[in-house]
């Protein structure tokens, strides 16, 4: 089968070469991958990847073998899964927990777009807890994770402020619930009962100092690459604010329960995968450029086709 492989090198940090077929063990499924997503978190394991590792956490397909002792699953049935790796290739071994059925009602590359900014937006909102009525910071808000976060929590009755580098990448956050977006905290007004922060730098300081005095701030990534300081000295906000650090792998639902609850928001209406491009698996190195260059409005979906 053909897979992409990293290669370590920064000029061009993947290569599609031809590859063994795996085979599913113990609990697990083989899956013909017909559609992947691919992430920012990915982008950066690309610059150093560890020995063995191939990248590929969001894909959909159908099962193409059953490995021994599972039940419930047939050869041919449709999926959404979220390996732990290696899905960028024409075939994936999947663990049966990680993998939910989909309906006809919802396509291969919707599917692909939901795992991992789906499973973290549905598990961010879980540790927030309530949220009716609470005033809402979301930074970094024109990716994936932000349009489906904006779009969960704004049917829970949050008012939801999105912080987005320009107008363009924000209008869809409007049509999904959000009350306002802005291009900066310094745009803000008043506080915030609820912070989700992946921005890091100066922008997670300026964001505590908008969190009202007992509100929850929950640090997800550092996109800027830029480390955090923090002056707890200084008063200004949250006089008795929470700080947690997040990770969606935090949970005691498994990845396939929570993504069968995705899909059937998908399939209610209810949720609406924002994908801002779609192009062949082929032309994956090109999609990771576009990525890194902000150029993509939400998730960006490979095809996996005959082209070569």
């Amino acid at each position: 089968m053909r897979a992409w492989l990293p290669t370590g090198r920064a000029s061009d940090p993947i290569e599609l070469a031809e590859i063994d077929r795996p085979t599913p063990g113990p609990g697990e499924l083989l899956v013909e991958v017909r559609a992947y997503s691919i992430n920012r978190g990915e982008t950066i394991l690309l610059g150093n990847p560890r020995p063995g590792w191939r990248p590929g956490k969001d894909i959909a397909g159908v099962v193409a073998e059953v490995g021994s002792g599972v039940e419930g699953w047939r050869i041919g049935d449709r999926v959404v899964a979220h390996p732990d790796s290696a899905g960028w290739a024409e075939f994936a071994v999947v663990a049966v927990h990680n993998v939910a059925a989909l309906p006809d009602s919802v396509d291969d590359r919707t599917a692909a777009a939901l795992p991992l900014a789906g499973l973290t937006a549905l598990r961010l909102l879980r540790v927030a807890g309530p949220i009716a009525g609470k005033r809402v910071l979301l930074t970094g808000a024109s990716g994936g994770l932000g349009h489906y976060l904006v779009e969960l929590a704004a049917a829970q009755g949050a008012i939801i402020t999105a912080l987005t580098s320009t107008p363009a990448r924000g209008e869809r956050l409007l049509e999904l619930g959000a009350h306002e977006v802005l291009a900066s905290v310094e745009d803000t007004e008043g506080h915030f009962d609820v912070v989700f922060e992946s921005v890091g730098g100066p922008t997670l300081t300026r964001a505590w100092a908008r969190l009202d005095k007992r509100g929850l701030l929950i640090w997800l990534g550092q996109a800027s690459g830029t480390p955090i300081t923090l002056d707890f000295f200084n008063w200004s906000g949250a006089e008795s604010g929470t700080l947690r650090k997040f990770s969606y792998h935090d949970s005691d639902i498994p990845d396939g329960t929570d993504l069968a609850t995705l899909v059937r928001l998908v399939h209610g209406g209810h949720l609406h995968p924002e994908i801002g491009d779609v192009r062949s698996w082929t032309e994956t190195p090109k999609a990771l450029r576009a990525l890194l260059d902000r150029a993509v409005r939400g998730n960006l979906v490979l095809t996996v086709d005959e082209e070569v």
